[in-house]
């Protein structure tokens, strides 16, 4: 050890002396979660003091020592492992047993982004990425209904699901609304979800809306041959309203495979994600991420990541969360922000921002455990009769500003199309109006699987080449 670290440690009062080990000897047994913060303390504390204070109120302890802890109590601290004084980093490990073991995502993460984001200790507090061992992954629901599952429901494989917002947010009746569902789907989109503000409004009642979403989509699945998806917003005030909901639409008729439950996952809460995940897992569960920007914007000094929200997000269960547009669209975001994030709950095994997830609930030396690596990123279908080996994948659902010209740039930083793609006014501004719009979309699609460039490929297709000339310098 370093001077500076001997310096640092030999600074620690007895009670932040408990929650330090730099020289903790195997981290990665499987006893820890594992997280790294970029830290700036604040006040007098030095970064090791900081740490320690953060680790303690995020696992057992408090601002002062206290007399009624006890030898195994102290087996539960938080324990710093690691500085990085220049990049301002600290590493902290968990031990996995202070959380419910009855798969509380909530738990968690009240633990390690809870209090200690409130601390006046920190100037800078942010968690960037954080490692889930093989022995915790297996307390934990995960997803249960995939993007796979959608795509054999819709016939849709080796491109994007393509799908829209409907647009306005608000505002529209719940006919009008279905009229915009049905144009969408008769110019050959896939899905369409409810914004994420939908709910129970006085102009577009909750019930007449699902009632005709399901008729637009029987005469649009009886017109085009194919079969669509709706995802329908069932968050709501309190838990038996949120679940009158999902009945109603479960009781509507629909095709089981042809709807999915989106819940506003961090304005709603952990509950309610990993309720709609156990109450019904055959059907997708798409969690919208608004307010996540209040976290993780990349000049927040303190909140989290989205490659963080996007691992909890998978580990509660959702079978697919918003995870940007990597700089293409409207939003905040960069390829190394959102592109490992899409990564990160996409594949079995992905590089993080420090860490390498691997979500297999067996040793990820085993035979079978490589094995399924490989397949997955050969791109096959895995986890279909053996799941218990490995938590299944988590969909990137990316929307922000996207169009039918901006689809292979973005399908180009993304690296592949494993995702759903969610154009709002991207679709809906187009000259000729939604139908078209879905047209330019799919033809878009269409000429990146035949490997034409879009300007060609429009030279046939009036719909295309309308949205070309109406998007291309917006």
């Amino acid at each position: 050890m370093s001077l500076i670290y001997e310096d640092l440690v030999k600074s620690l009062d007895s009670k932040q002396q408990a929650y330090v080990d730099l020289e903790l000897p195997d981290p990665t047994n499987g006893e820890y979660l594992l997280g790294v913060f970029h830290l700036i303390p604040g006040g007098d504390l030095n970064v090791l003091q900081a740490a320690a204070e953060i680790a303690a109120e995020s696992s057992t302890g408090t601002n002062i020592k206290v007399n009624t802890e006890t030898a195994f109590s102290r087996t539960m601290n938080a324990l710093v492992y690691q500085l990085d004084l220049e990049r301002e980093l600290v590493w902290v490990a968990y031990p996995w047993r202070l959380f419910d073991r009855g798969g509380n995502v909530q738990n968690i993460l009240t633990y390690i982004v809870g209090n200690i984001l409130g601390m006046k200790e920190i100037q800078a507090l942010k968690l960037m990425d954080v490692w889930f061992p093989p022995s915790m992954l297996e307390q934990y629901d995960g997803p249960s209904y995939t993007v796979d599952d959608m795509r054999k429901y819709l016939d849709v494989h080796d491109r994007p699901i393509l799908g829209t917002i409907v647009k306005p947010k608000m505002g529209l009746t719940s006919a009008e609304y279905a009229e915009v569902c049905y144009d969408f789907w008769v110019g050959g989109g896939d899905f369409v979800k409810n914004d994420e503000p939908q709910a129970n409004q006085d102009f577009c009642p909750y019930e007449k809306m699902v009632a005709h979403v399901k008729e637009a989509m029987n005469k649009a699945v009886k017109e085009t041959g194919h079969k669509k998806v709706h995802s329908f917003n069932v968050s709501a005030a309190d838990f038996d309203t949120m679940i009158e909901r999902c009945e109603m639409i479960t009781n509507a008729g629909f095709e089981p495979g042809s709807y999915a439950f989106l819940i506003d996952g961090i304005t709603a809460g952990w509950m309610a994600v990993q309720t709609l995940r156990r109450r019904y897992p055959d059907v997708f569960l798409h969690f919208h991420r608004a307010a996540h920007g209040a976290f993780t914007r990349q000049e927040n000094p303190i909140g989290f990541s989205v490659l963080v929200l996007s691992k909890f997000a998978r580990l509660a269960g959702a079978s697919g969360i918003h995870t940007g547009t990597a700089g293409v669209g409207k939003m905040q975001g960069t390829p190394a922000e959102d592109v490992v994030a899409a990564h990160g709950i996409q594949y079995l095994k992905s590089p993080g921002h420090f860490f390498e997830q691997t979500w297999s609930k067996i040793m990820d030396t085993d035979k079978d455990a490589i094995n399924l690596v490989n397949e997955d990123l050969a791109h096959h279908v895995i986890l279909e009769d053996d799941s218990w080996r490995a938590m299944k994948k988590c969909c990137p659902i990316v929307s922000g500003g996207l169009n039918p010209v901006k689809l292979k740039p973005f399908i180009d930083v993304m690296e592949n199309v494993d995702f759903i793609t969610t154009m709002g006014s991207g679709v809906h501004s187009h000259p000729g109006g939604t139908q078209s719009g879905a047209k330019a979309l799919v033809q878009a699609c269409d000429a990146y699987l035949q490997g034409m460039d879009i300007a060609e490929y429009a030279k046939d297709h009036k719909e295309l080449a309308e949205a070309i000339e109406f998007y291309l310098n917006r």
